[in-house]
């Protein structure tokens, strides 16, 4: 199993940067891929960014485009960061980690979520 802790969040202006870790634990030698969700309240989650391991490559919602970056941690390869910029009211949601192994056709490990609030 693999254990996800999340870092982060907390109520920001609009404008205002913020940057979210997640750490993942326990059998992550199967990792294929890390990445965050969010949800805002009465929508349905959606994949905000992801990361590969094999390659790198990424992947961002439209939405986020030019202001979020996904990245994975030098020192601590089993962890990544969301760094969020020019964030608005709109990206107001619970903020979920999420991480695929290896033979899953999805993520299948996910972290508690932490609330991100963007207001004035």
């Amino acid at each position: 199993q693999v254990q996800l802790m999340e870092s982060g969040g907390g109520l920001v202006q609009p404008g205002d940067s913020l940057r979210l870790s997640c750490a993942a634990s326990g059998r992550t030698v199967g990792l294929v891929a890390m990445a965050y969700f969010r949800q805002a309240p009465g929508k349905e989650r959606e994949l905000v960014a992801s990361k590969r391991w094999a390659g790198g490559s990424t992947y961002y919602a439209d939405s986020v485009k030019g202001r979020f970056t996904i990245s994975r941690d030098s020192i601590k390869t089993t962890a990544v960061f969301l760094t969020m910029r020019s964030l608005q009211p709109e990206d107001t949601a619970v903020y979920y980690c999420a991480a695929q192994t290896v033979g899953a056709s999805t993520y299948n490990h996910w972290g508690q979520g932490t609330q991100v609030t963007v207001s004035s």
